[in-house]
């Protein structure tokens, strides 16, 4: 057989794609949590999640931008995930030839063949350079202002209730990992920060409380060890630490309701208030629990006064799980005389303590109320915690009076899902685009505000949404598949808390950051690595270009995809 030139070329440089392919393959099943790698995508019927495996999870390295360029970290309801594009400050960009379709082709029947690679931050880095203004108009104004500081920002994380032990229990220890490495490497979305119960609550596979026998026993008398349960978590969490190489885990411990013989109704849930004879068994059992923690080498970072206390008072109709009611005068008479001196006279002194633990709306009425009880009770406060279910009928500007009020008070979201509401589906809707947007959203609104920091709902649930007691099934950022238990989905929940925690560390400090639009949202942070990092929300269906002026570098020009999230990194 007679080859040309021009063959021999076309043959070589197909035997040089097979040739990268097959490195590709062979490289494939030996990733580590210590090099970026790419989602694997599954269309459902509500979306796109990327698909992990023993074998396989996707994960990014931290972008390091050199001095005078940026890293453009995007995601899109199109089907991008966390993909990195480099510019530079000052550059030229000129009109490129560019592929615009979705960088994740899944047809319909992907969910039987997942293993689809694809480099999407080549094709997404010549989309960024076409500065073909799709919009016709003029490019929306962003400028960041250094020198105009805000709150520090202490982290992100989620919870560890007993339905996550359960789920991680029915796993292979390599997927296990994976889980732990996705939340809390700096590989993953870098968490430092979980919510675990002092007890049971309402996700668990039954209710439980420490000490529940004997019964009428102040003294706690068999209150002397952790709960196996417990003992199950902590090892759990111990691999947690060790896998995700995480030198500090700070684990705020809350309890949904004491022992049933310690309430007025003797119940786990319904119209139910501590008994004033056991205020100071109550703040004693918080004791122990921090005590038994630390011996386990787990020690406990913060406390609160409770899970959500009007459950136990107003909305016991809605509410048939756990909960400990309390007005604020007598939560006030509690912390001021018992929980605050118990914990500040212990070896635990530092342990923060946290208040409220329940929704906007009660803010700042009930501390005003607690302060009008005990004045001066609320010193033994380090902070203010605040759950996300009706913020979009509650504006932050509430926390903003609270803290105004309350100057010096860190002030965290402690408990965030979906799937809650009458309205809204109970449980996952796999690959949802709009839930991600409204968490995203929602997280935006509250760090521009005085927020300093968002603690998620439960780490991974099942496919329905649970298991738990009360059939109380809601949605997750990371699905376990608890039938064939060899995949967990990342959804797009996972990757709008992504694009803040991973690129926003603790001890960043917000700075000024105006947006002139409503549809395109921004938010800045100074690092402590001194690199900017700027999370940008673009709620439009369609393209947007951004023109990005830094008051110390410059400007430069961005053209945002429709219906995406962006976090922006440079020095």
């Amino acid at each position: 057989m007679n080859y040309t030139r021009d063959g021999n070329r076309d043959i070589a440089k197909m035997f040089n794609k097979l040739l990268f392919i097959l490195l590709l393959c062979f490289n494939y099943n030996k990733f580590t949590a210590g090099a970026s790698s790419d989602c694997m995508p599954r269309r459902t019927k509500y979306g796109l999640v990327c698909v992990c495996t023993a074998e396989h999870c996707d994960y990014l390295e931290n972008p390091q931008p050199s001095s005078n360029e940026i890293a453009l970290i995007s995601s899109s309801k199109e089907g991008l995930r966390f993909a990195v594009s480099k510019l530079s400050f000052g550059e030229i960009n000129t009109k490129t030839q560019t592929n615009t379709e979705t960088s994740l082709k899944v047809d319909e029947e992907d969910f039987k063949n997942s293993a689809v690679i694809v480099d999407s931050r080549q094709t997404f880095a010549q989309l960024l350079l076409d500065t073909t203004d799709r919009l016709t108009s003029r490019s929306l104004k962003l400028r960041v202002n250094r020198s105009v500081e805000y709150q520090k920002i202490a982290g992100f994380g989620g919870a560890f209730t007993g339905t996550v032990s359960h789920l991680l229990g029915l796993l292979d220890q390599k997927l296990q990992d994976h889980i732990y490495k996705s939340y809390y490497h700096k590989d993953g979305v870098g968490f430092n920060m979980l919510r675990t119960p002092i007890g049971g609550c309402d996700f668990d596979l039954a209710p439980w409380a420490y000490n529940e026998e004997p019964r009428d026993d102040p003294k706690l008398s068999n209150f002397k060890k952790l709960d196996p349960r417990d003992e199950i978590k902590v090892e759990q969490m111990q691999r947690l630490k060790t896998v995700s190489d995480l030198k500090d885990l700070k684990i705020m411990a809350v309890a949904w309701s004491s022992p049933t013989w310690m309430k007025t109704n003797g119940r786990w849930t319904g119209i139910g208030l501590l008994k004033t004879e056991y205020y100071q068994a109550w703040a004693d059992y918080h004791l122990k629990f921090i005590e038994l923690m630390d011996a386990k080498n787990m020690p406990v970072w913060a406390i609160s006064t409770g899970n959500e206390p009007l459950n136990g008072v107003v909305f016991f109709f809605f509410v048939h799980f756990m909960s400990l009611g309390w007005v604020p005068k007598n939560q006030a008479i509690w912390l001021n005389d018992f929980l605050g001196p118990t914990i500040r006279k212990s070896k635990y002194k530092n342990v923060l303590i946290f208040g409220n633990d329940d929704q906007r709306y009660s803010y700042p009425s009930w501390f005003v109320e607690m302060n009008r009880t005990r004045p001066g009770v609320l010193n033994y406060l380090d902070g203010l915690a605040v759950h996300w279910y009706w913020d979009d009928m509650f504006a932050p500007n509430l926390i903003d009076l609270t803290v105004r009020q309350l100057p010096g008070k860190m002030v965290l979201n402690t408990e965030s899902c979906i799937g809650d509401k009458p309205w809204q589906t109970h449980g996952p809707e796999l690959g949802s685009w709009e839930r991600g947007e409204y968490f995203a959203r929602d997280i935006l609104h509250n760090l521009q505000h005085s927020y300093n920091g968002w603690i998620d709902w439960n780490l991974v649930l099942d496919e329905q949404g649970g298991p738990n007691y009360v059939n109380n099934n809601v949605d997750a950022s990371v699905i376990v598949n608890a039938t064939n238990r060899a995949e967990i989905y990342k959804q797009p929940l996972f990757y709008s808390m992504g694009h803040f925690s991973k690129f926003v560390p603790e001890g960043s400090v917000r700075i000024e950051a105006r947006m002139l639009s409503l549809a395109v949202e921004a938010v800045a942070f100074k690092r402590p690595d001194q690199r900017i990092a700027v999370v940008l929300l673009n709620s439009e269906k369609r393209a947007v270009d951004v023109l990005l002026n830094d008051s110390v570098r410059g400007e430069i020009k961005i053209n945002i995809p429709a219906q995406s999230w962006h976090t922006i990194v440079y020095n």
